[in-house]
């Protein structure tokens, strides 16, 4: 079970790091939107999605979009697209499965394609956690809120989510319970890891 860890600001590691895979989260039906696809909604004049590659890809070495509906337009973006294994849009965790399967490198990292303003230095922070703790799954935090689809695995966790999908399982906190994960605090950074889940909240980053 996930005991208690050093809460504390972890910076990047000074060792040099191994290849990323990076998985955008694009996976799900958009209910609050409206049941539209929410990566591909223009924010000033963009897709979500592309927003979000423009600050993720810089800090991984591979992406994948973890996508089920409109794989075509998600490929012009020129970037690996994977359907979830598991049917009825299982939700983040099936997406993190097929990012898991399709991953040429052993860390992987997530983070969901609504949140187009994540932060530049994510990725080297959850990896100066992971390994300084020695950690199966760094997860970002700010407050008290952790941010679980923001997050940097190991591939070797893939076969106990396997198991946990085909239980029937779905919510992100019940899986990693297992695991040894450790919380990274960013500071309060509402908008950094904020979801947009509305039109309203589209409206709104628009103005």
């Amino acid at each position: 079970m996930r005991g208690p860890l050093p809460f504390r600001k972890f910076m990047p590691s000074a060792t040099p790091r191994p290849a990323i895979t990076g998985v955008i989260l694009a996976g799900g039906q958009g209910r609050r939107m409206g049941s539209v696809d929410k990566g591909l909604q223009l924010l000033r004049g963009k897709p979500m999605v592309q927003w979000v590659l423009e600050r993720f890809a810089p800090q991984v070495d591979e992406v994948l979009i973890n996508a089920n509906k409109n794989i075509e337009q998600y490929q012009i973006l020129s970037h690996k697209v994977v359907p979830d294994a598991i049917g009825g849009f299982a939700g983040p965790l099936a997406g993190l499965h097929r990012g898991l399967s399709a991953a040429t490198h052993e860390l992987v990292a997530t983070v969901p394609c609504d949140s187009p303003f994540l932060p530049l230095d994510l990725i080297a922070r959850l990896y100066g956690a992971l390994i300084e703790q020695q950690a199966q799954l760094a997860v970002a935090r700010t407050g008290d809120q952790p941010h679980p689809v923001f997050c940097l695995t190991r591939q070797s966790v893939l076969p106990g989510l396997s198991s946990f999908l085909e239980s029937g399982g779905r919510k992100i906190d019940a899986w990693y319970a297992a695991l040894k994960v450790v919380e990274v605090r960013f500071d309060d950074e509402a908008e950094a890891f904020g979801n947009i889940n509305t039109l309203g909240d589209l409206r709104k980053h628009e103005a």
